[in-house]
């Protein structure tokens, strides 16, 4: 069975280890998961029904939300942005979730974090969860990825090379995986 999973990075900055570890993916996936990363998101107007309403919906907007549709799941790398998600990300989750056929719905996703404090981005998580509650997600809760002091886990190339962290995360992609084929049955 394939499993085809689009990626998302929250964060926008080139440096960032969020699309670092989304970058990592590919190579730590298991056998028949591919992985593929989202149409870009940062030319999105900030969300206002007026543009939706008026002109419709960007056409950015609609090519992130095919390719959600078209995947079997979905993995969001994210940072944490003032104890939440980032702002640009949310945007982009506001967008999509008014289109018709809303492709959060029923999905499976997994979510991954990387930041420099010691805690990872839970905080984030937990409010990434509570939308895709809402967006009626199906959201994979274990093993849960946070990367917290993630300057000590990528070098200088922002190649993932923490040993425990790499084998995690492809624990976290193996299980994923089953929790996909299972939503599909």
């Amino acid at each position: 069975m394939t499993i085809n999973v689009v990626t998302i990075s929250g964060s926008l900055r080139k440096g960032s280890f969020n699309s670092a570890l989304q970058r990592a993916l590919p190579a730590l996936a298991p056998a028949g998961m591919t992985l593929t990363e989202a149409p870009a998101y940062d030319s999105f107007p900030l969300y206002n029904a007026d543009i939706q309403n008026g002109s419709g919906f960007p056409e950015a907007v609609k090519a992130f939300g095919d390719a959600l549709r078209a995947a079997d799941g979905v993995i969001i790398i994210t940072p944490e942005y003032n104890y939440s998600v980032p702002g640009a990300l949310k945007n982009a989750i506001d967008w999509v979730s008014r289109l018709e056929h809303q492709p959060f719905k029923d999905k499976p996703v997994a979510i991954q974090s990387a930041t420099g404090g010691p805690l990872g981005g839970a905080r984030m998580q937990y409010h990434l969860r509570s939308i895709l509650v809402f967006l009626n997600a199906f959201t994979f809760n274990t093993p849960e990825i946070f990367v917290g002091s993630a300057h000590t886990k990528f070098n200088e190339q922002l190649e993932l090379t923490d040993e425990p962290t790499r084998k995690i995360v492809a624990q976290q992609l193996e299980a994923f995986g089953k929790f996909i084929g299972r939503v599909r049955a």
